[in-house]
């Protein structure tokens, strides 16, 4: 295991991110966050308490369940997401973007919600490796990976490691 983001670096990407998000939405009124349970959450979180320090809004923060949209999760059954996106603009944010298809169920889910405005897509890692044309408005790292390596997201350290698999 090899440590890519050490705390700082995380939190500095994650600033950048905020800024840049502030920078590209003219009324940060009509924004909600949602962030993809369960590590997309957390960097929603943050994304909301800066968005809070460096534009003083408060910018309302939903976590959004996409069990029920996996295609590789037929049996499971996850628990009903329940907020309007309607006129909304949305940033969607998740830990990282891989094949795509996370985001394109997480994006499944979000219509069903309603009809927002505006989708935006917020990720802290895009590692390449898109079986689906989906890309991100927000990268905090590209980091070309391969298909036998794997990303881990600790928050109990705050650290992203690359993991050698089998």
């Amino acid at each position: 295991m090899k440590e890519i983001l050490n705390e700082d670096q995380i939190s500095r990407t994650l600033r950048r991110l905020t800024h840049e998000i502030i920078e590209r939405n003219n009324d940060l009124s009509n924004l909600i966050i949602v962030g993809v349970e369960k590590k997309g959450l957390p960097i929603a979180r943050i994304l909301q308490e800066n968005l809070k320090k460096f534009a003083d809004i408060d910018v309302p923060l939903f976590s959004l369940d996409i069990t029920n949209y996996r295609d590789d999760l037929k049996n499971e059954s996850g628990k009903t997401n329940n907020f309007n996106v309607d006129k909304k603009d949305v940033i969607l944010v998740d830990d990282v973007l891989y094949t795509g298809r996370t985001a394109r169920a997480a994006m499944d889910a979000l219509i069903d919600l309603g009809r927002f405005n505006k989708l935006q897509l917020a990720v802290l890692v895009d590692r390449g490796h898109r079986e689906l044309p989906i890309r991100a408005d927000y990268v905090g790292k590209n980091l070309p990976t391969s298909r036998h390596e794997k990303l881990l997201l600790s928050f109990d350290e705050f650290k992203l490691y690359i993991i050698e698999e089998e």
